[in-house]
């Protein structure tokens, strides 16, 4: 993975015909499995993004923009007209497969602009331009993730024991991570002492993933059961709780993986610092308050079976579920935001709105 000693998250290659795929690590099979998917159409892209082949949210923008310039690349229509029409039809498509993480719809319009932005332009012309954005999102997603880590490690004190919920590493970016890119920066600057790992349930993807980042690259660390983090801050063992974000609000609220709202209260009620990292264009200026964030539900099933998986069920058949995959933290439980941009503290209306992009 770019900036890391992992292998990348999201790329596009070529096959033997020098047409654009989309690959990417299938995360649902880790840690167990590293099995890269190569994807040739729109739809397959989609499938990826529903069922978490691939996620977080700049690595869902990247692969939307790579799956749009993918399409452009393998239009088989015959005019100018309907050529627009068909990469119009993967922008939808692409934008309805999930619903709350604002990085995916800041690269597809990116990626629209460039379908739309030079009428006149031939198709191989319009096509070139496509494949240069998507690979300038995903060079600029890495860029911005070590931005993230130089200005928040600033934030992490030496000999720090940090928790982190879900997965905000280089699995959920274009490389290098948000909140785990604070880590990873805190850690070469010799500052971090253990990583504290919630497992996020349902899905687990902070004992799947995060825990796997770390271990590859010699972070220490321990996975906990969420609902042992109130105990873990209790003993004074946390000096710092670094989550991600999948849309933050102008006025500071944050949309994160299920959980972090009751984390960033119990951060609050223990003095732990909370510290949200994500890049400038997780903001959603257009949002005025995290009651305006539209929040995913999932499959009954991400909670009937262990980790969404298994073929044994941990619920009596015929229990009804509720699955939402995000809450809303409010600004006041937030300390600071770390983003590409900078570091913004409370209040937030004023400090985010001057990183407007």
């Amino acid at each position: 993975m770019p900036g890391s000693n992992l292998p990348s998250t999201i790329s596009i290659t070529k096959d033997d015909k020098h047409l654009p795929v989309v690959t990417i690590i299938d995360q649902t099979l880790l840690p167990n499995e590293t099995k890269l998917l190569h994807l040739t159409a729109v739809a397959d892209v989609c499938e990826a993004i529903k069922s978490l082949r691939i996620r977080g949210a700049p690595a869902i923008g990247c692969a939307a923009a790579a799956g749009v310039a993918m399409a452009a690349w393998r239009d088989e229509t015959t005019s100018d007209a309907a050529f627009i029409a068909h990469l119009d039809d993967a922008i939808e498509y692409l934008a309805a497969t999930r619903p709350t993480a604002v990085n995916l719809f800041w690269a597809l319009e990116r990626m629209k602009g460039i379908v739309h932005g030079s009428p006149g332009q031939s198709r191989f012309g319009r096509a070139q331009a496509l494949l240069r954005e998507a690979e300038a999102i995903i060079a600029d997603d890495l860029a911005r993730c070590h931005m993230i880590g130089r200005y928040g490690q600033r934030l992490i004190k030496p000999d720090s024991q940090v928790l982190t919920h879900c997965n905000a590493g280089a699995l959920a970016t274009a490389g290098y991570g948000t909140a785990l890119g604070v880590i990873r920066a805190a850690h070469q600057a010799g500052h971090i002492r253990l990583v504290w790992v919630d497992e996020t349930r349902p899905l687990l993807q902070g004992a799947r993933l995060t825990a796997w980042e770390l271990q590859q690259e010699g972070i220490p660390c321990r996975v906990i059961t969420d609902s042992m983090a109130a105990s873990v801050m209790g003993d004074r063992m946390v000096d710092a709780v670094v989550v991600g974000a999948d849309r933050i609000t102008a006025n500071g609220d944050v949309a994160n993986k299920i959980g972090t709202y009751g984390l960033a209260v119990l951060a609050a009620y223990h003095k732990v610092p909370f510290y949200v990292a994500a890049p400038v264009s997780t903001i959603d200026y257009a949002l005025t308050s995290g009651a305006e964030i539209p929040i995913e539900q999932r499959a009954a099933h991400e909670i009937t079976h262990l980790g969404g998986h298994s073929d044994l069920p941990i619920v009596p058949v015929g229990v009804e579920t509720y699955n939402p995959a995000f809450d809303v933290t409010p600004a006041r439980f937030v300390t600071a935001i770390v983003t590409d941009r900078g570091t913004a503290r409370a209040p937030f209306q004023q400090s985010l709105a001057a990183f407007a992009e």
